[in-house]
C-alpha cells in the first residue's frame, strides 16, 4: 500500500488520504476501516489497482474510489448510515431489499438505505464518488427543513437521475466539497464554512434523490410570516457566528425550508443565507476598520466563513463598492 496525506492544517476535523494497493485483502480491510466491514471479490480473478482518496469529517464521508477490477461487494445493513454512489466513469450493477439497477457514469446515481444488505460490481474502469451519511444527522436535517419529526428511515429509491437539474446540483455541491476540503487553506480550515457547505451537499441529496418526502420538500407553500422572519432576522444580526444553515434557520422559525424562504424574501428581498452572508461582511468590515491592519484580511475573511478569497472579495466589492484592501488602506490613511 503507498499512501500519502493531503495538506490539512493542524487542529481540523477533517482527514484525507489517498491510498493505492493492488491487494485484494488489504482493499477489502482499507474499505472495511472507513466505510463498513464487508465481503469483496474480484469477478474475473485479476489483481485490483484499487485507489481510495478520502475526507472524512463530523458530518459525512466522501470517498473518490476505483477498483481496477470486475469487484463485487456484499454490503450488510450499515444501519447507523446511508450510502450514496455517484458514478462519475464505468458503471456498476446494484441490488437490496428485492430491488436492482444499473448505474452509469454521469446518468444515474444509487443510494442504499441503512436497514437492508446491499450487493455492488463494479465495471474495472469504474469510478465513483462514495458518500457515507450518518443516519442521524441527515434524518434530522429533513426533519428541520420540513419542520415536523419523520417516520422512520429516508426510503430513498435506489436508482436516480444524476443527469437531472437536481442531480446535477447535487453532483456539483459533492466536487466543491471535496476540492475545497483538500485545498491548502480551503473549508477545512473553518468549521463554520465547512458546516454550511456539509449542510448544503445533504440538502442537495434529498433534493436529488427521490423519497417519501420529496413532494413535500418541493410543493410552494406559505411565506414564514414576518414575525417568525423577524426572530430569524434578529439571531443573525445578533450572532452571526453562529451555525446558521437553512434546516437551522427552518427550526428556529419553527416552519419549512420554504416556507422561510419565502419569507425572507418578501420581507428583506433576498433568501436566508444572502442575508447571513450580508450580516457577515458587515462583521468583516468593521473588524477591517477596528483592527486597522493588525490583523490579515485572509485571517478576518476566514473567522466569518469566507474561506474562498476571491469569491470573497467580490462578494465584499458587491457589496461596499471597494475591495477590502481599499477599506484597510483607508483606514491607514
Amino acid at each position: 500500500m503507498n499512501g500519502s496525506d493531503l495538506y490539512l492544517p493542524s487542529g481540523t476535523k477533517a482527514a484525507s488520504r489517498l491510498i493505492k494497493t493492488h491487494d485484494l485483502d488489504e482493499a477489502q480491510a482499507l474499505i472495511t476501516r472507513v466505510y463498513i466491514p464487508h465481503t469483496l471479490r474480484s469477478r474475473d480473478g485479476y489483481p485490483l489497482d484499487f485507489k481510495l482518496n478520502f475526507l472524512q469529517s463530523h458530518q459525512l464521508t466522501l470517498g473518490h474510489l476505483n477498483y481496477g477490477a470486475d469487484a463485487e461487494l456484499l454490503v450488510p445493513a450499515m444501519e447507523n448510515n446511508y450510502h450514496i454512489n455517484l458514478t462519475l466513469r464505468g458503471a456498476s450493477t446494484v441490488s437490496q431489499a428485492g430491488r436492482s439497477g444499473h448505474s452509469q457514469a454521469l446518468r444515474t446515481g444509487v443510494a442504499f438505505g441503512p436497514m437492508h444488505d446491499f450487493t455492488v460490481r463494479w465495471s474495472p474502469e469504474a469510478i465513483q464518488y462514495a458518500i457515507k451519511l450518518p443516519r442521524q444527522i441527515l434524518d434530522e436535517h429533513l426533519a428541520a427543513l420540513l419542520n415536523h419529526p419523520i417516520d422512520g428511515v429516508i426510503d430513498f429509491e435506489l436508482i436516480f437521475d444524476l443527469a437531472s437539474t437536481p442531480g446535477q446540483n447535487f453532483l456539483s455541491a459533492v466536487n466543491f466539497l471535496r476540492a475545497e476540503l483538500a485545498r491548502p487553506g480551503g473549508l477545512a480550515t473553518s468549521p463554520m464554512a465547512r458546516g454550511q457547505l456539509e449542510s448544503f451537499v445533504m440538502t442537495q441529496a434529498l433534493l436529488a434523490v427521490p423519497h417519501r418526502y420529496t413532494h413535500e420538500l418541493t410543493t410552494p407553500t406559505k411565506p414564514a410570516n414576518r414575525s417568525r422572519v423577524r426572530d430569524v432576522i434578529d439571531h443573525i444580526d445578533s450572532r452571526p457566528e453562529s451555525e446558521l444553515t437553512m434546516a437551522t434557520m427552518a427550526k428556529m422559525a419553527g416552519v419549512s425550508a420554504r416556507a422561510l424562504q419565502k419569507g425572507f424574501m418578501a420581507t428583506v428581498g433576498m433568501p436566508p443565507m444572502a442575508y447571513v452572508r450580508k450580516v457577515r461582511l458587515d462583521r468583516v468590515r468593521g473588524e477591517l476598520v477596528s483592527t486597522a491592519g493588525r490583523k490579515s484580511i485572509t485571517d478576518v475573511a476566514s473567522y466569518w466563513g469566507f474561506s474562498h478569497l476571491s469569491r470573497f472579495s467580490a462578494f465584499y466589492k458587491k457589496q461596499f463598492g471597494e475591495s477590502p484592501s481599499d477599506t484597510v488602506r483607508k483606514t491607514l490613511a
